[in-house]
């Protein structure tokens, strides 16, 4: 058997052995065939008017290597995703736009079908048209089988910052650099890659007259930003089948310009009090002793806690029946003997709430279909294709997943009303009987393929952006049917996603590299309307974080809007990785984290008041909660210091994210402040303190420190 993609695996920064490199050549390039063809001595390919043999290849890609994110459970998976034996490869002949070149392999008395490659060029032509009050020198991307992309660039004058695209992680002012928008699953190092979870084509223009843009798609964009002419912003953009692209322009300050993008896209609705306090989480904490032993240590140490996130609840095959029950299978299961792992959910979960403490369970958009799987989640995904549920490829077969985690599992299709309600409704049982608070909506990014069919029209190309909308949506409906508030927890999200829940920053190593790119994050995500924001302090991967960086990402955490601890999954080996603070404590042998982080975390209790009334400050006039400085300070000085932010409208915040300090210098813009440590009044300007562990750099305004100086006493 003879397979060529010519799309490959549609992996958005990787290429797979069987397929077209580049998929659409530009005029005069040579293009890569590849094929995989195993247990044969020789392939051609019959290219045009050329029959040309193909050589086998015998190194693994480059781009697989790339996509390990370091060691972690699923560093492994990543490296291997595009491998697969047999691999075969070709180079052609330079091609000539215009033309439309046919091509198939030979192997083993074994002939494909014909397959058509048509180079392009772009072109001035007025093909199509690009609506925008600045855009200038359009261009298009042009080959015999249509219009591929519009090309134009937006005016940047000297001294303007360039801030948004959604969560970035490798800078906030993204002015001399080059990027993209598309929703990826980046395991560890983003800021490194230039990836993320939760894009968008959206952006801020700060420090001239103000204004921004919004290109209105949902395909994917690219972003030359004064990075090739310093006085440019180059915008690249995917068509469909009509050469048209909408650039909406605001003008204003940053305050009015995030203003008319919301009103366009959709903000955050205010959610209760109790998402603001700490939340708690472990990948291992996989028995209802384990998590209840991890609450009673909480209460032991007299650490307040007031969220748990249980990942490890179910038999991780249809994630919707806690381990070890007992059912008799159904459409809708609800009736369960429990045992094993998890005797008693009802009553753990009642316990929990009488301590205070919220429980949130782990969910994932797929279905698995692996042959060895229980009875429920075969008749599940037997349901899902059978009745119209799923995803589907241009042939009309069940889409499965491409990607390296949960590997050929069935998606469901959740632009459709009665989809998302068959996905719902077998999961109803845990919020309506089991009182479950919310639902961390993970992974979400599973949608590789241009021409995938969704239910409500759209393609791949348009549509897998859009689906972790869809997704934190539909749990977050399921939440208010039953009366609670959308509490979702979600890393992937794309334009929309504002109105939809609490967004973490992905899986990350504990490093200080990660650490400082997560600010960053933090920042842009805000920048562009998310409200409820926060990270794995420390970072979730990798061994155990030593003392210092611990507590200075604790410290950090308890002065951003979502303050969580979160550790991966390390099949159980010893020694652990937990970073609950006692762990943290046994393992670096540092017996300050304990005490400093319970202090941490009891100043977070009564900051709770204080960040309820600032996020309803956020969702009632679009000022950020986790605010970025040149929202409210003009002062050219601030983009020195891009780490720093407000929290709200009266606290300034600079994590301290270098190892090793004992002061550090934070800037302070004009007016007058407070050191909320001391209660000194201190002038604006670079200002620097002692930083003890048990300090992060916090001021007040002023004006505003009567009514706050409780919160620190």
């Amino acid at each position: 058997m003879i397979t060529h993609r010519p799309y490959g695996v549609e992996h958005p920064y990787a290429t797979s052995p069987d397929q077209r490199v580049p998929v659409l050549p530009l005029d005069g390039e040579r293009v890569r065939l590849g094929v995989l063809a195993a247990d044969v001595d020789a392939v051609t390919c019959e290219f045009d008017a050329f029959t040309l043999p193909m050589a086998r290849v015998t190194e693994a890609s480059a781009d697989a290597a790339a996509l390990a994110g370091g060691e972690g459970h699923l560093s492994a998976a990543q490296a291997g995703a595009l491998g697969g034996a047999g691999g075969w490869s070709v180079e052609t002949p330079e091609l000539t736009a215009g033309k439309t070149y046919r091509y198939r392999f030979h192997a083993g008395g074994v002939t494909t079908e014909w397959f058509e490659v048509s180079p392009a060029q772009w072109t001035t032509d007025p093909v199509g048209t690009v609506t925008g009050s600045l855009v200038g020198d359009v261009e298009w991307l042009v080959s015999a089988a249509g219009v591929h992309r519009a090309r134009f660039t937006l005016p940047l004058a000297p001294g303007e910052h360039v801030v948004g695209f959604g969560e970035r992680y490798d800078a906030v002012d993204q002015r001399g650099r080059r990027l993209d928008a598309v929703v990826f699953e980046q395991y560890k190092a983003q800021g490194k890659h230039g990836r993320t979870y939760l894009p968008m084509p959206f952006a801020h223009v700060v420090g001239g007259a103000g204004w921004g843009f919004h290109v209105r798609t949902s395909r994917r964009t690219w972003y030359d930003v004064a990075l090739s002419t310093p006085d440019k912003l180059v915008v690249e953009v995917a068509l469909g089948d009509k050469p048209v692209v909408d650039v909406a322009i605001y003008h204003g300050d940053p305050i009015e310009v995030l203003r008319a993008f919301l009103d366009e896209v959709g903000r955050a609705e205010e959610l209760p009090p109790w998402v603001l306090r700490l939340w708690a989480s472990g990948n291992e904490w996989n028995t209802q002793d384990l998590v209840m032993s991890k609450m009673d240590r909480h209460g032991e140490l007299d650490i307040p806690v007031g969220v748990v996130v249980i990942e490890a609840w179910s038999d991780e095959e249809g994630i919707t029946i806690f381990r070890d029950a007992e059912y008799e299978i159904g459409d809708v299961v609800t009736e369960f003997t429990y045992g094993g792992a998890w005797p008693s959910p009802r009553e753990m979960i009642a316990e929990l709430h009488t301590r205070g403490i919220k429980v949130i369970l782990w969910q994932i958009p797929l279905l698995k279909t692996d042959p060895d799987l229980g009875g429920q989640v075969r008749a599940d995904a037997k349901a899902m294709v059978k009745d119209g549920h799923a995803v589907l490829e241009a042939d009309g077969s069940p889409y499965h997943n491409r990607g390296w985690w949960f590997p050929k599992a069935l998606m469901p299709d959740l632009t459709a009303e009665r989809t998302r309600k068959w996905w719902t409704d077998k999961r109803r049982y845990l919020v309506e009987d089991l009182d479950v608070d919310g639902f961390k909506t993970d992974g979400g990014e599973h949608a590789w393929g241009h021409d995938l069919r969704y239910a409500d029209g759209r393609r791949g190309d348009e549509g897998n952006n859009l689906f972790p909308v869809h997704y934190a949506r539909t749990f977050g409906d399921l939440l208010r049917s039953a009366g609670k508030a959308p509490v979702t927890f979600s890393r992937a999200g794309f334009t929309g996603s504002q109105a939809h829940g609490i967004f973490w920053a992905g899986d990350e190593d504990s490093t200080w590299e990660a650490f400082r790119s997560s600010v960053t994050a933090g920042l842009t995500a805000a920048a562009c309307g998310i409200v409820y924001w926060g990270w794995d302090l420390a970072g979730f991967s990798g061994p155990v974080p030593d003392a210092e960086l611990y507590l200075r990402a604790t410290a950090a955490s308890t002065f951003m809007p979502i303050m969580q601890y979160h550790s991966e999954f390390n099949h159980h080996q010893t020694p652990i990785r937990d970073r609950t603070p006692w762990h943290v404590q046994e393992t670096t042998g540092d017996k300050r984290v304990v005490e400093v982080f319970r202090r941490f975390a009891k100043l977070r209790e009564r900051l709770v008041e204080y960040l309820t009334e600032q996020a309803q400050v956020t969702v009632t006039t679009d000022r950020p909660l986790m605010r970025p400085l040149f929202f409210d300070h003009s002062d050219p000085a601030v983009w020195n210091h891009p780490s720093q932010y407000q929290l709200g409208d009266d606290l300034l915040v600079n994590p301290v994210t270098s190892p090793g300090v004992t002061t550090w210098t934070t800037y302070l813009p004009p007016g007058e402040w407070v050191d909320v440590w001391t209660g000194e009044r201190v002038t604006d300007g670079l200002v620097t303190r002692e930083v003890p562990i048990d300090v992060v750099p916090v001021y007040c305004r002023a004006v505003a420190w009567p009514a706050r100086s409780a919160l620190f006493r």
